[in-house]
């Protein structure tokens, strides 16, 4: 039997026993606190959802105890941009995050939100699910309920300050701050003084701002620039969403990124950064086309050659022909007698018909556009956290693997980061990045999300072909104190809290 086998053979009974005791006990760990320091051997008591105290601890009459069989004992992972509540609500045990060992998610992202956030919150506190949820409020849905249809254009100064007053109305029920999509419709069509105006109502009140920039790749550096004068306009911290060099023009820039990154905190802005670790992104075809027109075989032709190639840009799903599903724009080209150029063009124009007629997810594609020194380099910056930027029924395999890809492929086989500053990424500067103060930390009075996991196994399995495949090397995830996943699976229970910025509360 595998070192894991035998963990979780021994483990289980204790597990189990532990939910219905107020206090129980992790021995022998290797506990890795989420600060950056070396890795301690101790024991870490846990009583209320709570950790009480960590060290040298004997059980007290009655506890009970879980033996670590000196595995690595971490805070659970924040995932700092996920869309893992996309199917929440039918999927409450969320498997594809705690299989990884997240136990926070952080949604409202890409500038799309749940709205209003406060009955959101109400029904999730209703019907908790097996992670804490934290959000943002979405520009585009607040844009989306202001200008409605009429969205392809800049919006008035008084259209602005009804986007304030809904703003502030999200940030009143507790969203951590303002969160952009400025590559998708209808935030491509928002002029700077527009998002700049809502960051700065964020800001008033305490809040933060995430955005997946208004460039990934041909205007990468403007969209850049963008964010950046936004963190010294508005004065409150600016996040990058999953950092990417998107294009063949930006390869190998990733010191000039960087650069340009410490160059404004050395000014005083607050920016920070989130990355995933795969090569290859998941969004809609129409990003391929920034302008907005469809037909412009210029930008299909940047879109097949430069942004990504036939063989890099692979349907998830594509309703207008489902048999496309899982291909690539290499293998759907000859089935349409086109070439890639002219079959991206054709693809867009059916699935556009299929939108016009109210039709919602009618396509997605996986596209490769990033190289792994890139990604190594940006890994490495003192700012970056993580995130899965995944979903739970998603074709992408970061939705159930990045973060076991990140502790086994870039800590362990590829010594990118140490294995306490991967955790300390993932857990202590994650929620330190967010504004989420009692999470993060192996440290006495913080709440008990914790993942027990073995480094010398942990691995992702989750592929293009086979993006649910479960990771291994997870032994035990618990979320405010309760075992919510261990031996490969979950375990039913719930106990996942809302965060509102400034607090938690169920």
């Amino acid at each position: 039997m595998s070192r894991i086998g035998i963990a979780l053979a021994l483990l289980l009974p204790a597990l189990l026993e532990a939910q219905s005791s107020r206090s129980f006990l992790v021995t022998h760990a290797t506990v890795i606190d989420g600060g950056g320091g070396p890795p301690i051997r101790a024991a870490v008591r846990v009583t209320d959802g709570r950790i009480a105290a960590i060290g040298d601890l004997a059980p007290r009459p009655g506890e009970q105890v879980v033996d670590a069989h000196d595995l690595a004992l971490a805070p659970g992972f924040i995932d700092n941009h996920s869309h893992h509540d996309g199917a929440l609500h039918d999927q409450p045990d969320a498997l594809g995050a705690v299989s990884q060992g997240i136990t926070t998610i952080v949604v409202g992202q890409d500038g799309f939100s749940n709205y209003p956030l406060r009955e959101y919150f109400k029904a999730l506190e209703a019907a908790p699910a097996a992670v804490n949820v934290a959000s943002y409020a979405g520009h585009n849905t607040i844009r989306d309920l202001v200008l409605g249809s009429d969205f392809r254009r800049e919006a008035s100064g008084e259209e602005v300050g009804r986007m304030r007053l809904l703003l502030r109305q999200e940030l009143a029920a507790g969203a951590l701050g303002l969160s952009s999509g400025l590559e998708y419709d209808p935030g491509i069509y928002s002029s700077r003084s527009e998002v700049l105006a809502l960051a700065q109502t964020a800001s008033v009140a305490g809040g933060r701002y995430i955005s997946h920039i208004r460039s990934e790749d041909r205007n990468f550096w403007d969209a850049i620039d963008e964010i950046i004068t936004i963190g010294r306009e508005a004065k409150l911290p600016v996040q990058i969403s999953h950092i990417k060099l998107a294009m063949r023009p930006l390869w190998g820039h990733a010191d000039s990124l960087v650069a340009l990154l410490d160059a404004a905190r050395r000014e005083g802005i607050q920016i920070t950064a989130d990355i995933y670790p795969y090569p290859y992104w998941h969004s809609t075809l129409t990003v391929l086309f920034p302008k907005r027109d469809f037909t412009d075989r210029a930008e299909a032709e940047i879109a097949v050659n430069q942004v990504s190639t036939p063989q890099g840009l692979r349907l998830g799903t594509y309703r207008p022909n489902p048999e496309f599903a899982g291909l690539t724009l290499a293998e759907i080209a000859p089935k349409l007698g086109m070439d890639s150029v002219s079959a991206l063009i054709e693809l867009v124009r059916r699935a556009e018909a299929m939108r016009a007629e109210g039709m919602d997810d009618v396509e997605n594609v996986i596209g490769t556009s990033m190289t792994e020194p890139d990604i190594e380099r940006l890994l490495q910056w003192s700012e970056m956290s993580f995130c899965t930027d995944g979903e739970l029924d998603g074709t992408h395999p970061r939705g159930f693997g990045s973060y076991p890809r990140l502790l086994g492929r870039y800590v362990r086989e590829r010594g990118v980061l140490s294995l306490p500053e991967a955790v300390r990424r993932a857990t202590g500067l994650a929620a330190e990045h967010v504004g989420i103060s009692d999470r993060g930390r192996i440290q006495a009075g913080q709440m008990a999300d914790l993942v027990l996991f073995d480094p010398a196994a942990i691995i992702d399995r989750a592929t293009t072909d086979d993006p649910h495949a479960l990771s291994v090397g997870i032994v035990t995830v618990w979320v405010n104190g309760e075992v919510v996943f261990t031996e490969g699976r979950t375990t039913g229970r719930h106990p996942g809290m809302v965060l509102r910025r400034g607090g938690t509360a169920r």
